[in-house]
């Protein structure tokens, strides 16, 4: 039986503080009954993880829609980053919000996935949340959408960060034509794992550990392998008891291929594992930037 545990979490939260218009994401504006339902399901979540003792987990929030400007999920972060089961917890976000939160944190524990979205806030306003992480030496990484006009502004930030921070570049892959090996060669010496990112990685019938040490759980407690499989959950958490346990196991993947990067680090062939390590969720090569 699989000790450890990688769960990404997706409640209903759908929305959003920003508009950027390559979001794949549908943006909504949540009535205050919705986000009070998205609050109560996050809490029982929590309550669920805290309880799961016999094992190493990792949660990695993924909302469709900005979830640190809610307290919800702030105390989530910070009760889950003090459970002893809990190895790492973290979030993705614009980081919109202010991120005095963390000091409340184990920071051994919680870290953020961060993205900058340069036509929805200032370099000098993103650059300042990023400070103030520094300050309480707190674990996050930076993101950003590789459009090629935005490479001056990407390098800015890149020599603006401390050194140690990862910078990753998130491929723009609409157009399968829209870099050039210069392009891809150019981002590479910003990001050093930009070309894996600019892939969909053949993925049907190879080993995956979705599913088996790795798995989404939804607001009503649905497991599924991951975000990108479209299937009946296999679980759920709250109702299945011990026979959820026996439904983790290894599988192959279905799809033709992945190509997001909380997909693809879960095919064994690629052993993204080897780079990422414990900071596999929040997205942190072991080796810091490089």
């Amino acid at each position: 039986m699989q000790n450890r545990w990688n769960i990404i979490y997706r409640g209903p939260l759908s929305s959003c503080n920003y508009g950027c218009e390559y979001c794949p994401f549908a943006k909504t504006k949540n009535s205050r009954s919705e986000l009070e339902d998205d609050a109560a399901k996050l809490g029982k979540f929590v309550d669920w993880v805290a309880n799961q003792k016999d094992r190493q987990i990792g949660v990695l929030f993924t909302p469709w829609g900005e979830a640190l400007i809610h307290r919800s999920y702030r105390e989530a972060i910070r009760k889950l980053s003090h459970l002893p089961n809990v190895y790492r917890v973290a979030i993705q976000t614009n980081l919109s919000a202010q991120v005095d939160f963390m000091s409340e944190c184990n920071l051994n524990t919680a870290a953020l996935w961060t993205t900058y979205h340069p036509t929805q806030v200032s370099f000098d306003t993103f650059l300042s949340r990023c400070r103030a992480l520094d300050d309480m030496k707190a674990r996050y990484s930076v993101g950003v959408v590789g459009f090629l006009e935005a490479e001056e502004e990407i390098r800015r930030m890149r020599n603006e960060l401390r050194a140690s921070t990862y910078l990753w570049i998130n491929a723009y892959k609409r157009d399968p034509n829209y870099y050039s090996e210069t392009d891809i060669r150019r981002f590479e010496a910003i990001d050093p794992h930009f070309r894996t990112n600019t892939t969909y990685h053949p993925s049907i019938g190879k080993p995956c550990r979705a599913g088996y040490s790795s798995f989404t759980v939804d607001g009503a407690g649905d497991t599924r392998r991951c975000h990108f499989i479209d299937e009946k959950p296999f679980g759920n958490i709250y109702r299945d008891g011990a026979e959820f346990l026996d439904r983790l196991q290894k599988r192959n993947c279905p799809n033709q291929s992945c190509g997001c990067h909380i997909g693809y680090v879960n095919l064994e062939n690629l052993e993204l594992d080897r780079i990422y390590g414990d900071g596999i969720l929040e997205r942190i090569p072991v080796s810091g930037r490089l």
